[in-house]
């Protein structure tokens, strides 16, 4: 038993090292961009990926592409220590919400679907 879990063990292999992200945009709009994201995240805070986008698409923010653009500068500022990104466990659901490190964080929000009714 000991022997077979040893061998499983050593056969898995290591996870890849993520090099760092290196963005592709100039430095003066990647400045712009992650200012107004941190401020959307500071003011409405925490929020989800979909609802970061709700919000930069309200903004109107010119120099983001795509929302996966996005995703990659979200990363990018967790790298950097600029957000934080907290897991909100709610049952079997999990929602993954970024926030700012000096936001004191809104767990576990009501949601539509589960009320109980005894």
């Amino acid at each position: 038993m000991v022997f077979a879990t040893m061998v499983r063990w050593a056969a898995k292999k290591p996870k890849p090292k993520m090099k760092p992200i290196e963005l592709k945009t100039p430095p003066e709009q990647t400045q712009t961009i992650t200012r107004t994201l941190f401020d959307i995240v500071r003011e409405h805070g925490p929020l989800t990926i979909g609802e970061t986008w709700d919000r930069v698409k309200e903004v109107g923010l010119t120099g983001l592409t795509s929302k996966r653009h996005m995703k990659i500068l979200l990363r990018w500022m967790r790298e950097r220590q600029k957000l934080r990104m907290i897991c909100n466990h709610s049952g079997d659901h999990k929602q993954f919400l970024y926030t700012t490190w000096f936001t004191q964080a809104k767990l576990n929000p009501e949601r539509p679907g589960k009320q109980d009714d005894h």
